[in-house]
C-alpha cells in the first residue's frame, strides 16, 4: 500500500510512521516540520520503505506547488491518508492572540483539508483517508480551560470528514475521524500537566495503523470516540 503519514514526525504520528514501515509491502511518505527528527525516523525504518517531506503545514499555500509535485513524483496512486498533524496552545480564549489561534486552526484544520484536496486525484475507489481528531472536539463531550481554539479546530476536522466522505462516495473513496482521548503524548503533558495518561503513543498508533487499512470496510463518515479516561 502507498500510505502518507501528515504530521509524522513526533507523538502518535511518529508511532504510526514506524508500524506502517514494519510492513515490506507498504510504502510510506511522512511528513513534518523538523528535518533532524524526520532523518532520525527514517533511519529507524530498516526496510528502507520510508521517505519524508519537510514542510510547514501552518502555511502550506505557500509551499503547495512544490509539496504536490513532491509527492506526485513519489506516488502514482495513494491508497491511505492519514492526517496526525496537531498544534497545541494553552492560553485562555480571552487571553490568546490572533496569530496563536490561527496556527492551530491552520495546522490542525485548513491545512489538512487543503493538503486532501490536493491529493485526492492519487486517490481511487478503496483509498480511506483517515483523520485524527480529540475527544476535545467531540460534541457532548467534556472540555477545559485554555483548549478552546484547539478543540474548536478538531471540530471542525471532525464534521469536515462527513461532508467529505459525502462528497467522496460516488469515487468510492472513504472517510472517517477518529477522536482520540488520553495519550502520553508531549502535547497531552502540555495540555494536563502531572496527568497520567492511560495509553502511551505506540498502543494509540496500533489501533490507528489498523483502522486506516480496515476500518473503511466498516465505516465511512463516522466520527469514533477512541478513550478510555477522561480527559
Amino acid at each position: 500500500m502507498n500510505i502518507i503519514v501528515n504530521g509524522g514526525s513526533g507523538g502518535i504520528g511518529r508511532e504510526v510512521v514506524l508500524q506502517m514501515a514494519n510492513d515490506r509491502d507498504n510504502q510510506v511518505l511522512f511528513t513534518g516540520r523538523d528535518e533532524e527528527k524526520l532523518k532520525e525516523i527514517t533511519a529507524l525504518c530498516t526496510n528502507e520503505n520510508v521517505s519524508y517531506l519537510r514542510f510547514d503545514l501552518s502555511v502550506l499555500e505557500n509551499e503547495a506547488g512544490t509539496v504536490k509535485e513532491q509527492v506526485f513524483d513519489r506516488f502514482s496512486r495513494l491508497d491511505i491518508m492519514i492526517n496526525c498533524a496537531g498544534n497545541l496552545i494553552v492560553t485562555d480564549f480571552l487571553r490568546i492572540s490572533g496569530q496563536d489561534a490561527r496556527m492551530m486552526m491552520e495546522t490542525n484544520f485548513f491545512g489538512p483539508a487543503s493538503l486532501i484536496k490536493m491529493l485526492v486525484p492519487l486517490m481511487s475507489r478503496g483509498s480511506h483517508i483517515l483523520n485524527i481528531s480529540s475527544m476535545g472536539g467531540f460534541q457532548g463531550s467534556t472540555k477545559y480551560r485554555g483548549l478552546a481554539y484547539y478543540s474548536a479546530s478538531k471540530a471542525a476536522l471532525a464534521c469536515f470528514t462527513e461532508c467529505l466522505a459525502v462528497e467522496l462516495a460516488e469515487q468510492g473513496i472513504s472517510a472517517n475521524c477518529l477522536a482520540l482521548g488520553s495519550v502520553q503524548t508531549k502535547m497531552f503533558e502540555n495540555a494536563f500537566p502531572g496527568f497520567k495518561a492511560p495509553l502511551q503513543p505506540a498502543e494509540m498508533a496500533g489501533f490507528i495503523s489498523y483502522f486506516a487499512i480496515n476500518g473503511h470496510k466498516f465505516f465511512n463518515g463516522k466520527i469514533l470516540p477512541v478513550a478510555v479516561s477522561n480527559p
